[in-house]
């Protein structure tokens, strides 16, 4: 009597095994997904507590543990963040100051990257190099010489240092980025325009933006999150209260006669932190075609 045999094929061939595949581990499995799950707890968990800790009062954060949960939802804080705290107002300043920084640092980045790399003229190689040299300057280096100008010319008292002074600092970075998104673009697509009639600019806004918008978005996000979480450079050039962005107004975020109310502050954190979030993940695809766009030679 005949055993069928499963390892055989209807056309009674032996089913074998691809030559360059290994042999699978479930143990190795096993621990993969032990070390992504324990990845998952150390970043998802601190969002957990640090939402839960902006539903607390005073006295629930200062009198019971760190780690218990909330003995009343004070979902109150959140108003109080956005309205006492001026919350609002910080966020609007950021807005106010990052977006025109971003949108002359992308414009005036991918304009040099595109030069640099599509263009040929003399000098071109040494002018990368002196980008590049600006991404080795500290900004702290800077932050005095720019304050005595900018107090100088009269822009103090307004968003401008801070336009400006991020608008320089990111420079260097998206001009190296922008350059190497492409030197993956193939130089026949500008050499068809030029025979057509094509011009520099109409080359540039044409036919090389719409190439490079992935890379675009990933160093505009990129140099978003730089700018964002900016402390420093805000901190030293705003003076006024009401010029504060986000970063100073939470270390300055106070509640009546001086006193830290803990569960406003860590609302306007979580505001904070969590529309940052949302901005990435909404993105996160466009950002990983971005990434590997410039990886490889097209």
């Amino acid at each position: 009597m005949a055993i069928d045999n499963p390892a055989k094929t209807s056309a009674g061939h032996r089913r074998k095994a691809p030559s360059g595949a290994a042999p699978r581990r479930p143990g190795r499995r096993l621990w993969v997904k032990a070390v992504v799950a324990l990845l998952l707890v150390v970043e998802i968990y601190p969002l957990i507590w640090m939402f839960l800790t902006s539903l607390k009062s005073n006295d629930d954060y200062l009198n019971n543990s760190t780690w218990s949960l909330p003995t009343t939802w004070q979902w109150a804080n959140y108003t109080d963040a956005w309205t006492t705290g001026n919350i609002g107002l910080y966020v609007q300043n950021s807005l106010l100051a990052v977006v025109p920084a971003l949108a002359l640092m992308l414009l005036l980045g991918t304009a040099a990257g595109f030069a640099l790399q599509i263009m040929v003229w003399k000098g071109r190689s040494l002018t990368l190099l002196v980008f590049l040299a600006g991404m080795m300057v500290p900004p702290q280096m800077i932050l005095l010489p720019l304050f005595t100008a900018y107090f100088q010319t009269g822009l103090s008292g307004t968003l401008w240092p801070l336009i400006l002074t991020y608008t320089g600092t990111g420079l260097p970075l998206t001009v190296f980025m922008m350059a190497t998104y492409y030197r993956s673009v193939p130089r026949e697509l500008f050499e068809a325009a030029t025979i057509d009639g094509a011009g520099i600019l109409r080359a540039f806004w044409t036919i090389s933006l719409p190439l490079v918008r992935n890379a675009l978005l990933t160093v505009g996000l990129v140099q978003f999150f730089f700018i964002w979480n900016d402390l420093l450079i805000a901190l030293t050039f705003t003076n006024d209260q009401d010029l504060r962005t986000v970063q100073v107004g939470l270390l300055n975020f106070t509640g009546d006669f001086g006193a830290t109310r803990y569960g406003p502050l860590f609302a306007a954190i979580c505001i904070n932190v969590f529309g940052t979030l949302v901005i990435y993940l909404f993105l996160n695809q466009k950002v990983m075609k971005g990434l590997t766009s410039g990886a490889v030679k097209g």
